[in-house]
């Protein structure tokens, strides 16, 4: 826990027992225990959605990468070709006033 020894940790709560004193050091460990679980919940959150935008960021690029390879042609120089219905349906024209 942060490189902090059992010696350490000791000389830390008898000061913060002098500074505070006993009436009002319950209060301040639990509330500072809940500011630390907190802080873990988000830390592991941000992580795992980090993880998770990684992990479908890998996933798009492999789909893409097989993509290519199945169709070659269809790369950034390949034509577009319209598709059926538009050449099979009349162009809609603006009507005249």
């Amino acid at each position: 826990m942060f490189g902090i020894g059992s010696t350490e940790l000791l000389v830390i709560l008898v000061v913060a027992l002098i500074v505070i004193g006993p009436s009002k050091l319950p209060d301040l460990m639990k509330t500072l225990g809940k500011g630390m679980a907190e802080f873990r919940r988000m830390s592991t959150d941000v992580k795992s959605t980090l993880e998770a935008e990684v992990d479908r960021a890998d996933r798009e690029q492999k789909q893409a990468e097989a993509k290519k390879q199945l169709y070659p042609e269809t790369g950034d120089d390949a034509k577009t070709v319209a598709p059926a219905d538009a050449a099979a349906s009349p162009a809609k024209e603006a009507p005249r006033a």
